[in-house]
């Protein structure tokens, strides 16, 4: 899987989690918090990416992760 899919599939989880969220809003660098995302939605952004993915990230590891790109970043180690 290509870093290009990982993000894709983020992007995706985060229109479908994340209220008011359209796909064209979403910037790499912006951080989760800045699309209105508060800690559950992470929680299910995360946990549905790495189901899709078939990936387990531990949750300590993420716990800094504040965008698409820095979660892409996580992701990919485990792929």
């Amino acid at each position: 899987m290509t870093r290009d899919e990982v993000i894709a599939i983020i992007r995706k989880h985060v229109v479908e989690q994340i209220e008011d969220v359209e796909e064209e809003d979403l910037e790499f660098a912006e951080t989760f918090r800045d699309f209105g995302a508060n800690s559950l939605d992470m929680l299910e952004v995360v946990t549905a990416s790495m189901r899709e993915m078939n990936i387990k990230v531990p949750r300590a590891e993420l716990a800094e992760v504040e965008s698409i790109d820095q979660l892409a970043d996580h992701f990919m180690k485990y792929i």
